[in-house]
């Protein structure tokens, strides 16, 4: 797939505000600094479709950018923002969890994890709600440039060791890097083909 074009949608913090038009939806989600925004960039070639910030919890509110006139890559909030208030923690939360459970439009959900170390008990917590309520997801890990292949290879192994424990098989995987563009067409050609057989 060639993106062509790729402008914002709109915000939301509730399904019912989101943008009239129906397309679907591949959503991005991810901790803290993970390198959502960056990756976003990445993916859609645009240097500032999706605003980086150093700052946690950046973003508030579901961000949806209308794709080649088809389809939307939707921003959400990350999780396990330690540093916030309580308050705003559960306000992210339910953002968050209204778009994941309520969008019709969903058609995968991008988990992203920081390829440098653990994956976290939090992200594995969230993994977890997602395979309870039959959420189709799937798993980017970032930075990749960042390190050695071999180095790498040894860390998502044992992320992948540890998601075996409870799971059957693994979701799709990506390896991604903002800085080089690795990543970037097998993510895309993977949407095309959701796009292609919306329903396998």
């Amino acid at each position: 797939m060639t993106i062509t074009d790729a402008v914002f949608a709109g915000s939301s913090t509730r399904t019912s505000q989101k943008p009239k038009q129906k397309l679907p939806e591949f959503a991005f989600i991810g901790r803290s600094n993970v390198g959502k925004s960056s990756l976003i960039n990445m993916i859609t070639g645009r240097k500032k479709l999706a605003m980086t910030s150093a700052t946690p919890g950046k973003t508030k509110v579901v961000n949806h950018f209308l794709i080649n006139g088809s389809w939307y890559l939707v921003d959400l909030p990350g999780y396990g923002y330690a540093k916030l208030p309580q308050k705003a923690r559960e306000e992210l939360k339910a953002v968050i969890r209204d778009y994941i459970h309520n969008s019709e439009e969903l058609m995968m959900l991008f988990v992203l994890v920081d390829s440098r170390h653990d994956i976290g008990r939090i992200d594995l917590d969230f993994i977890a709600e997602l395979g309870e309520n039959g959420i189709p997801f799937g798993i980017i890990y970032t930075k990749c440039d960042k390190q050695g292949p071999n180095v790498l290879a040894a860390q998502i192994a044992r992320n992948e060791d540890v998601l075996l424990q409870d799971w059957e098989e693994l979701p799709p995987t990506f390896r991604s890097s903002s800085q080089t563009a690795m990543g970037r067409d097998e993510i895309l050609d993977y949407i095309d083909n959701v796009l292609a057989n919306p329903n396998n």
